[in-house]
């Protein structure tokens, strides 16, 4: 597996795809953080926009291969792993994401609530806006995994899809990743530091199941 995970990432890295959804975080952050801002509001903005960012990039990785190239590595290690690995290299390069920006808007934004009545320790802050990039990167890469092949095959189904799912896995009732960004925005207005650990078990279990689902389907179906 550690073979295939170095290939994946070699082959994410070669292709420069990642280059937008990097870029769109980035001018994400630019517009949503701003100096002097309370950390936890910016925390909670800087990990909202990790999900669409963390499904474009599992589409990315999940069809970076030609069809030929894909069949053969099925073939030599497992369509089940072959599918996986892709999943995982951009449900890292999420994380690692997500954990720099973390650490960028914790150092920019004020440790103080909403109100700028009560003091926010940075270092908890950060902490807690860490667990909620990783639920937002989980949550995203659900979202990226079941809206790509082989779930769906045709771009023209798939990208729409994923821009739905993405947006409702934000704004849904019961989502994790609304709760963890609410836990977030509320933390800020009492000035207290959540720590969104049961938002964190669902984004996990959700993830899980999303990827099981679809490799799954890739073991039954064919290569290409």
């Amino acid at each position: 597996m550690t073979a295939l995970l170095r290939y994946q990432a070699a082959l994410l890295l070669r292709s420069q795809r990642w280059l937008p959804p990097v870029v769109l975080y980035a001018a994400a952050l630019g517009i949503g953080v701003q100096g002097g801002q309370p950390v936890l509001d910016s925390l909670g903005w800087a990990a909202a926009v990790l999900l669409p960012v963390a499904a474009w990039l599992v589409r990315i990785c999940v069809t970076s291969e030609p069809p030929a190239a894909r069949g053969c590595v099925s073939a030599a290690r497992g369509p089940a792993r072959a599918h996986l690995a892709p999943v995982l290299v951009a449900l890292a390069t999420a994380v690692v994401l997500g954990a720099a920006a973390t650490v960028v808007v914790t150092l920019v934004s004020d440790p103080v609530s909403t109100g700028r009545a009560t003091r926010v320790p940075p270092l908890p802050a950060a902490g807690a806006g860490l667990l909620a990039a990783l639920v937002c990167a989980l949550l995203g890469t659900a979202v990226g995994v079941l809206t790509a092949w082989p779930v769906l095959r045709s771009p023209g189904r798939a990208v729409p899809a994923l821009l739905l799912a993405a947006l409702l896995a934000l704004v849904a009732s019961g989502s994790p990743a609304r709760a963890a960004v609410g836990d977030l925005v509320a933390g800020s207005k009492s000035g207290a530091v959540p720590l969104p650990l049961l938002p964190l078990a669902g984004a996990a279990v959700v993830a899980v199941a999303a990827v099981a689902a679809a490799c799954a389907i890739v073991s039954r179906g064919p290569s290409a």
